[in-house]
């Protein structure tokens, strides 16, 4: 796999984000709301080459956020003293061009039994958060 604007993984930074970005299972999302205010909110989410997918559900505000908004900002949690940051900065797009999400295997890897405690099953899931998105990453940063 190329990652073009992923950090080098042959450094410590870069090894260490593309790992939490493989294995982590919720990032947070920041998108602006119309009034400017930053909305952050808990997300599952993909690692995709040199892209995030995440699964949504259709009332989501985030959607309406990144029609005229769609920069938006990620990151992971720290290590509760101030290291271990990883911050990802990127735009965000509605796509249609993937599977849902109880069809895409590497989401089903990371993803089964927590979509089974939330919704019943995978297909549940999936029904109930059927809007992809995919945030295109433009640059990792952190420490």
């Amino acid at each position: 796999m190329t990652h073009n604007v992923l950090p080098d993984p042959s450094t410590p930074f870069g090894e260490r984000a593309i790992n939490r970005l493989n294995s982590e299972l919720v990032i947070w999302l920041t998108t602006v709301g119309k009034d400017g205010t930053p909305q952050p909110n808990p997300v599952w989410f993909l690692l995709d080459n040199d892209s995030l997918l995440i699964y949504n559900r259709p009332d989501a505000n985030r959607l309406n956020h990144i029609k005229d908004r769609p920069q938006v900002a990620l990151n992971l949690d720290g290590n509760g003293q101030g290291g271990d940051i990883i911050v990802v900065t990127g735009t965000a797009s509605l796509v249609d061009d993937v599977p849902p999400c109880s069809e895409l295997p590497a989401y089903l890897a990371k993803y089964s039994d927590n979509m089974t405690r939330v919704a019943g099953s995978p297909e549940n899931f999936s029904k109930a958060y059927p809007v992809a998105m995919r945030i295109a990453i433009g640059k990792v940063r952190g420490h």
